[in-house]
């Protein structure tokens, strides 16, 4: 299944499949926006499924440079899917998650209905 861009509740999204190449570091993040070269895309929505382990390890800085990158190119953020056993795993990645959602760039969502509620809100 090919990644796709769709509209969703008034914003152009970028549905990313889960079967595409891991996002894992800051060069997948660029190798991900040059396949959006000319689309007028608000958002990235990540499954889970793409993003490496490092992402979730804080340490690694693997999640900051990758969502940095797609952020200075215009780009929201939104991961989809269960990450409870990481975050149960890391009290700083559950901050991370926490401060995140409260804002309007990075969100982690469990599933596309909750994509769909924070995007309609």
């Amino acid at each position: 299944m090919p990644d796709v861009v769709q509209t969703r509740h008034g914003a152009t999204v970028l549905m990313c499949a889960p079967d595409g190449p891991p996002i894992a570091d800051e060069q997948s993040a660029v190798d991900l926006i040059g396949t959006l070269w000319g689309e007028d895309v608000q958002w990235l929505v990540l499954p889970v499924a793409r993003l490496t382990e490092d992402f979730f390890r804080l340490r690694t800085r693997v999640a900051g440079a990758v969502v940095q990158k797609l952020q200075q190119y215009g780009f929201g953020v939104v991961v989809v899917g269960d990450i409870s056993g990481h975050v149960a795993a890391s009290s700083a990645l559950r901050d991370f998650v926490f401060e995140s959602n409260k804002g309007r760039q990075l969100w982690f969502v469990a599933d596309e209905a909750e994509l769909d509620a924070r995007l309609s809100a």
